[in-house]
């Protein structure tokens, strides 16, 4: 085996440890904690994904044979899949905005807000979901970034590794570390749309502010409707069982297909519970599936970006 070969199979142990194993790097945050004393948050979700071409969607059956391949990955790299029954219903629907300034400055910094809506029989149901998160492939730096919100009300702090194709090819992985904060909008009742207010609850993004009436507006005016599948769960081993996924991202009105995308997740808790058999066939699964589906990947893309590319800006974003 050659030199470049040995050196691409030992970064990929590095990437898949830096990702939900061990080693040195992601010990070193243990011993920090934020302003106030509360220790920094660990991360506790691996979340892989890959982003699908749109127009290989066109109708639910279209999501369900992407699942077959799933599956026959799965079992190619001795992975147990299991069924969802709502594969067989209809897709779960859901209304997604992103609010930013003009210029495009949270998410140039690495910040994402995000209010999602779900819908049923068409019609809106449940507490408007707020998600903030900094998501940024340096995991030292998402740590430290403290997401906590200033609300009387209840919140969730959600911390991933979040696995993406390489940019450029298949068969490889790249990481972003997303440091997220959840609550429901009832939460919360400071809600005018100014970025001082919205300072006032998140007070990591202080540094972004630069005037007093500056507003916080719907990215690029889009409105984005998912349609969301559950496929199944994935069974790795020792425990290690996580839920997938496909969905469809398309403008609301237009109906303009935007991105298609497949993931799974698999919650731990702690890193040091995680078998490295579990880790390995996660690792051969995700490069497996890339290579089976090579026609159907969009590389080099995220959801989140495609929106804000809606008008053909180019925001400057670590993604």
């Amino acid at each position: 085996m050659g030199k470049d070969k040995r050196d691409k199979k030992k970064e990929k142990g590095r990437s898949l440890a830096r990702a939900a194993g061990s080693g040195s790097r992601a010990a070193a945050p243990q011993l920090a904690t934020y302003a106030d004393g509360q220790p920094f948050d660990q991360v506790t979700y691996l979340e892989a994904k890959l982003i699908l071409k749109p127009d290989r969607f066109t109708s639910v059956q279209n999501f369900r044979d992407f699942g077959k391949i799933v599956e026959k990955s799965a079992k190619k790299v001795d992975v147990g899949f299991i069924d969802d029954p709502k594969a067989g219903l209809r897709p779960e629907v859901r209304e997604i905005v992103f609010g930013d300034t003009p210029d495009f400055r949270l998410y140039n910094n690495a910040f994402i807000l995000r209010r999602r809506i779900c819908y049923v029989d068409g019609f809106p149901v449940g507490d408007p979901e707020i998600v903030f998160k900094f998501r940024h492939p340096d995991e030292q730096q998402a740590t430290a970034m403290d997401v906590r919100p200033k609300i009387a009300g209840k919140y969730r702090i959600k911390f991933k590794a979040e696995v993406l194709p390489l940019k450029d090819r298949v068969g490889g992985y790249r990481i972003l570390y997303s440091h997220n904060c959840q609550f429901g909008l009832s939460q919360v009742h400071e809600a005018d749309g100014s970025m001082s207010t919205l300072v006032r609850i998140f007070p990591v993004l202080a540094t972004l502010k630069k005037s007093a009436g500056e507003r916080i507006s719907l990215v690029n005016e889009g409105i984005v409707e998912e349609l969301l599948l559950p496929l199944g769960q994935l069974d790795f081993g020792k425990g290690q069982v996580g839920k997938c996924d496909i969905g469809l991202w398309r403008t609301r009105g237009e109906h303009k297909s935007l991105v298609g995308e497949f993931a799974f997740q698999v919650k731990f808790p702690s890193r040091a519970e995680i078998s490295e058999k579990a880790k390995k066939r996660a690792a051969q699964f995700y490069i497996s599936l890339q290579r089976d589906v090579e026609d159907w990947l969009a590389l080099g893309v995220t959801k989140t970006g495609m929106v804000y590319r809606l008008k053909g800006n180019q925001p400057q974003s670590h993604e």
